[in-house]
């Protein structure tokens, strides 16, 4: 695809021009993004590119080339990306590695899990963990069936093609993420649009911080609203069983690290799979099987997707050795997810799909500490969406050739911009 031109690094290239940002170097002038660093978010169609394949086969742990002499690997097999995944005290995620690089500064920390190292992501997860056990998340139950069967009803009655991704893959966890939090669900084109924008990296570092500024700053409101007078969604659950234990930043925080880590991940991975489905009309039966069946499509959908191409950066606290590569203290590591669940250590012919394979241990929602603690509602939310999908529409097809889908091309969330389906 060649070099791929761009106004801004994102994230991970902030962190490696910052040497020369402090010696006078102007971000704004630099148009190119060394391509070896988008190429963990290139895809070709539903696979990883044919190159990250072959950096696996030959060099799990490979050497990234940075700008200005900076030190940084590319992980892509899948023991080596689990052990580095689950290395806590060795690796850091914390946002304080970003400050002061490119103009980034601490009050434009998103909050969170993802970006917190323990003790206070060790204190933050136990106060969200148990609103996320299949026990308290059962109690959706009804409403994501609902959510489904609304949708569903509003396509049938659409003429001619329906964007599937607009008319369901969206909207579905939009909704229910608004009723798990608790927020209004009147505010959630804006939510999508701010969720959307923090991924793609055509926006620049800039739009994206953005992007979590607007939305921390909506849920601030939300925050002490709720203080006031607690609901029974998920803040208000943690206000009233933590109130004193958690201020209003990291609430807010942590709702929108749920709103943004389950909204278009679950969505792009609703689109995706429902491509899967219409590009082998065979599949409708798999999924119109019993639940073990679609457990079994829905993991191997999991696996196969892998919707977020990497995984947050780590930072070497310390010097180490990683399957026998030596990491210096300062390096950064990025682990290639995509890629990984393709890793033949998992079994036979993982580059296919299919969708009676049993269950692999995928990192689709990471691994370790960071592993997506909303990983249980994203697959309620598939095992519901796919059945209903099918079931109501068992004529559907694609209403352009399947060469003709619109993905994403850079995106740590992977995508697609639209899916126009044809239901009868």
């Amino acid at each position: 695809m060649g070099s791929i031109r761009s106004r801004v690094l994102a994230w991970i290239g902030r962190r490696y021009l910052a040497r020369q940002q402090k010696n006078g170097f102007d971000l704004s002038k630099m148009s190119i993004i060394p391509d070896n660093l988008l190429t963990p978010l290139k895809r070709d169609g539903l696979d990883p590119v044919a190159e990250l394949g072959r950096i696996r086969a030959e060099e799990p742990i490979s050497k990234l080339d940075l700008p200005f002499g900076m030190s940084g690997w590319l992980v892509t097999g899948y023991d080596e990306a689990k052990a580095v995944l689950g290395k806590v005290t060795e690796f850091s995620s914390d946002f304080t590695n970003l400050v002061g690089n490119a103009g980034v500064t601490e009050d434009q920390n998103p909050g969170g899990l993802g970006f917190a190292d323990p003790p206070v992501h060790t204190r933050l997860r136990r106060l969200l963990t148990p609103e996320f056990t299949m026990r308290r998340l059962s109690r959706l139950t009804p409403r994501i069936d609902e959510i489904v069967a609304d949708q569903l009803d509003a396509m049938e009655k659409a003429d001619g093609p329906v964007d599937l991704w607009e008319a369901f893959a969206l909207p579905t966890p939009s909704l229910t993420i608004c009723e798990l939090l608790g927020v209004p669900y009147e505010d959630r084109d804006e939510f999508q649009r701010l969720s959307t924008a923090r991924f793609d990296l055509f926006g620049g570092a800039g739009a994206s911080l953005g992007a979590m500024t607007e939305s921390l700053s909506y849920l601030d409101e939300i925050v002490k609203k709720q203080r006031e007078n607690p609901g029974d969604g998920l803040l208000g659950m943690l206000i009233k069983e933590h109130g004193d234990e958690i201020d209003d930043r990291e609430l807010a925080g942590l709702a929108d690290g749920v709103l943004t880590g389950g909204l278009e991940t679950t969505a792009s991975m609703l689109a995706l799979g429902a491509l899967v489905l219409l590009k082998d009309r065979s599949l409708f039966e798999t999924v119109r099987g019993d639940d073990e069946a679609v457990h079994k499509f829905v993991e191997e959908l999991l696996r196969y997707l892998t919707v977020v191409q990497m995984a947050f950066p780590r930072f070497a606290k310390e010097d180490m050795e990683v399957a026998g590569v030596r990491i210096a203290k300062g390096d950064i590591v990025l682990c290639s997810l995509s890629v990984a669940n393709r890793d033949g250590v998992l079994g036979d012919d993982m580059e296919k799909f299919d969708a009676t394979r049993e269950p692999t241990s995928h990192l689709a929602f990471g691994w370790g500490i960071h592993r997506c603690i909303g990983a249980e509602l994203a697959r309620m939310e598939l095992r519901t969406a796919y059945p209903a999908l099918v079931r109501r529409f068992p004529e559907m097809r694609l209403a352009i050739e399947p060469d003709e889908v619109g993905f994403r091309k850079v995106s740590i969330v992977y995508g697609v911009d639209a899916l126009p389906v044809l239901l009868e």
